[in-house]
């Protein structure tokens, strides 16, 4: 089984936090150019709900779940809102808003430097890219890994994070399974085959 670094209940809180900021900016930004200011207002009373109030001493672990659980609240209410606005078309356009999304999010320099070494070591650049992007994504569920080759990398969700959660349908099946895949392709020339199991999942990465 290929190892990969774990990632600190504190880098984890520290990835939520920042995945919440950044849909403060681009969801109500989409809300408004597709559904007009009414709309961001209620979509953002919606989200200040059930947000959890998270103090600074709280230890690292309950601050990860306190800040996963609004991140939850604010992602599967954010389908659900687009979904009874702008029916089936108006969640793709969502969709491809945040693949656009995501591809700034991991433009970053430890993913361009490993994009650079791609250029004179395409295998040993594939299988490090796939691991850093497997490490920086731990904050979403547990993974392992059962096989990092350089053509191949097979990874299983035994138990997925996001399922425990009520409502969140649309947050797997299209955010995660759908969502990541197109941006796996589109921005590492990278292609995910998911095979579910239950509420885990194993899939599959091979370059394109």
């Amino acid at each position: 089984m290929a190892e990969i670094k774990k990632m600190s209940y504190k880098k984890k809180y520290s990835c939520v936090q920042k995945s919440i900021e950044l849909d403060y900016q681009y969801i109500p930004s989409f809300v408004q150019r597709t559904l007009g200011g009414d709309a961001v207002y209620k979509l953002r009373n919606t989200w200040q709900e059930r947000l959890r109030n998270i103090p600074g001493d709280m230890p690292a672990e309950e601050k990860y779940e306190s800040a996963y659980s609004n991140w939850i609240w604010i992602a599967r209410n954010t389908y659900s809102f687009i979904r009874e606005r702008l029916g089936e078309s108006g969640v793709e356009q969502f969709e491809r808003a945040e693949i656009e999304e995501l591809k700034r999010k991991y433009s970053g320099m430890t993913i361009y430097a490993l994009n650079t070494i791609a250029l004179v070591s395409p295998g040993f650049a594939s299988m490090m890219i796939t691991k850093q992007l497997l490490y920086e994504l731990q904050w979403l569920t547990p993974v392992t890994i059962s096989e990092l080759t350089q053509n191949k990398c097979v990874v299983h969700v035994p138990r997925c994070k996001v399922l425990d959660f009520p409502g969140t349908s649309d947050l797997c099946h299209i955010g995660c399974e759908k969502t990541y895949s197109i941006w796996m392709a589109e921005q590492f020339h990278k292609s995910i085959k998911t095979e579910r199991q239950g509420r885990g999942c194993t899939k599959i990465i091979t370059p394109l």
